[in-house]
């Protein structure tokens, strides 16, 4: 039977670059990582529970069309996105997409893989 999802990765072309981006941007925490003969895997587990991974070993090509998006849930929305719109980080619609318990904004990461920051309203949290 399935317990859990254990992680969500996304190929990445430039690891230096993807880390600065997940860790100094999006302010994420290192866990499990480690490299070998230049292809590198980081993990990322986030406080209320899962797991980003990111890495160069997968044969895949980054895009936000592949199928795949990871849904963080952030505190503020707003400050969030005036903090990454200051670090020119890609948001992928014009407006705060508005849903029955929520508000969300897609953004991308510096490979073009798809983001979603959503907030829950005060009523459903």
């Amino acid at each position: 039977m399935l317990k859990k999802i254990a992680f969500t990765v996304y190929p990445v072309t430039d690891v230096d670059r993807a880390r600065t981006f997940y860790e100094k941007v999006l302010g994420l925490q290192v866990g499990a990582n480690g490299g070998h003969e230049g292809m590198f895997w980081v993990e990322y587990d986030l406080p209320g529970g899962g797991c980003l991974a990111i890495s160069n070993a997968t044969p895949d090509a980054p895009s936000a069309k592949a199928g795949g998006t990871i849904a963080f849930e952030v505190d503020d929305l707003d400050a969030l996105v005036s903090h990454l719109k200051a670090n020119d980080v890609p948001i992928l619609a014009p407006d705060v997409i508005r849903g029955p318990n929520c508000r969300m904004v897609p953004c991308a990461d510096p490979d073009g893989n798809s983001i979603i920051l959503h907030q829950l309203d005060e009523a459903s949290r």
